[in-house]
């Protein structure tokens, strides 16, 4: 990380770390409306319909169906983003990146990521939301000990830091792998999956840029959450 930082600074100047920003904006922008909030509608849904189902099967479903939605609405913008950050000369922002994407790619061009995107975001998303409502319902079983209604503002906005980053950083690990290889394929580095994780090779796929998306979506995803998380009615009986 920090050779690169460096190295992008030497040769190309500061305006090289916001190459590519109205892109991850706008894209990423829609991408948390959709998944959170979608969300919340799914979990109420699969919760009416399925009872007293095992809730980790409804946490997985409800965040795996909102992240189809949020994919579909993310990945034009990562497309027009990954090639304006990996070939300078394509574009200077999603203004012109667009006419010029759709031109020689046509529709096709701004989804050419979706699977490897979903293969990435769907693990990331399922992991994550799971994560986040089973580390808030531990914090107050066995941490807090009170009902959340009985705590401060501070005391849920602390449960809901720490459960986030620790969502974060889970998923980050376990969706590591289909990042590199969309980056690869949007890079057009390799032209298909098997392509993609000969040449970056199985260990890479798992450590490479690790450490900089545990430092970046750990604290991206806990400033998203509200002081939010499920606590079942046995934890709340315990903890009285």
């Amino acid at each position: 990380m920090a050779s690169c930082f460096t190295t992008l600074l030497r040769e190309e100047g500061p305006s090289a770390l916001w190459r590519g920003w109205a892109g991850k904006f706008f894209g990423y922008g829609f991408q948390g409306g959709c998944r959170f909030g979608l969300y919340e509608y799914f979990k109420s849904l699969y919760s009416n319909v399925l009872g007293d189902c095992n809730r980790s099967f409804v946490f997985f479903a409800s965040s795996a169906s909102a992240e189809i939605f949020a994919n579909v609405a993310l990945c034009p913008f990562e497309a027009i983003k990954v090639q304006v950050q990996a070939q300078p000369q394509f574009a200077r922002g999603l203004a012109d990146g667009i006419p010029k994407l759709y031109a020689s790619e046509g529709i096709f061009g701004f989804y050419r990521g979706l699977v490897p995107l979903l293969g990435r975001n769907l693990p990331f998303s399922m992991v994550m939301f799971s994560t986040f409502e089973h580390s808030v319902d531990f914090l107050y079983r066995n941490v807090i000990l009170r009902r959340k209604e009985d705590c401060s503002r501070a005391q849920q906005l602390g449960v809901t830091c720490l459960a986030g980053y620790a969502a974060g950083s889970v998923g980050s690990f376990v969706s590591n792998p289909a990042d590199n290889i969309v980056a690869s394929l949007y890079n057009k580095k390799a032209d298909s999956l098997i392509l993609a994780v000969k040449k970056i090779g199985f260990i890479n796929l798992f450590t490479r840029s690790l450490p900089i998306r545990l430092m970046l979506v750990g604290p991206v995803i806990t400033l998203q959450w509200p002081t939010s998380g499920e606590i079942t009615a046995e934890v709340v009986d315990k903890t009285l």
